[in-house]
């Protein structure tokens, strides 16, 4: 999905001064704008996380910490 939005956005700047400024300069500023939008969406959409990359519950570091997450998440059974 990346390639294909930056593809899309180097698509728009090229059209839009090789091609599309002989016939009207705004409809080319147009098009560099709406290029200008789409790299920071590539970049959201490329670090987007599935619904089962859970990275809040990467281990801490600190055992007891760790432990009270995971207890609270269901992963471990509390002590009986």
């Amino acid at each position: 999905m990346y390639f294909a939005l930056m593809g899309t956005c180097l698509g728009l700047f090229v059209l839009a001064w090789a091609v599309v400024r002989l016939w009207s300069i705004p409809v080319a500023v147009g098009m560099c704008v709406v290029a200008m939008v789409i790299p920071p969406l590539a970049a959201v959409v490329a670090n987007r996380r599935g619904p089962d990359d859970r990275w809040w519950d990467d281990p801490s570091g600190d055992p007891k910490s760790d432990e009270w997450w995971d207890e609270l998440d269901g992963k471990k059974r509390p002590p009986r």
